[in-house]
C-alpha cells in the first residue's frame, strides 16, 4: 500500500500549490454524523418510555433481552416438572 502511495505522489502530472502527500490524504466528505437532522437519539436510560428516540443500539439489546425473557419464560411455563410427592410410611407406635 505505501509504495502504491509513493508511486501514486511520483506519477502526479499536475502541478498544484499542495504537496503530493497533501493530495492523497482521505477525506471523510459525507460520513458527518453530527449532522442535525432528525431528532436527537438518547441512551434507553434517559428516556425509557419512547423507544423511538433511543440510540440504535440502544433498541437492539432491550428488544434481544425481552425475547429472551419471553423465551425463557415460555420454556420454564411449559416445561415445568411434575413433582410428585411420596409420603414416607409413618412409623405407628
Amino acid at each position: 500500500m505505501a509504495s502504491r502511495l509513493v508511486a501514486a505522489a511520483a506519477s502526479s502530472s499536475s502541478l498544484s500549490s499542495a504537496s503530493p502527500l497533501a493530495r492523497l490524504i482521505s477525506r471523510r466528505g459525507l460520513a458527518g454524523a453530527a449532522d442535525g437532522h432528525g431528532s436527537a437519539k438518547v441512551p434507553l436510560w434517559k428516556d425509557p418510555l419512547n423507544p423511538s428516540k433511543w440510540k440504535e443500539e440502544h433498541f437492539v439489546l432491550a428488544s434481544l433481552s425481552m425475547w429472551g425473557v419471553i423465551f425463557y419464560g415460555g420454556y420454564k411455563l411449559f416445561s415445568g416438572k411434575k413433582e410428585t410427592k411420596t409420603e414416607a410410611a409413618s412409623p405407628q407406635a
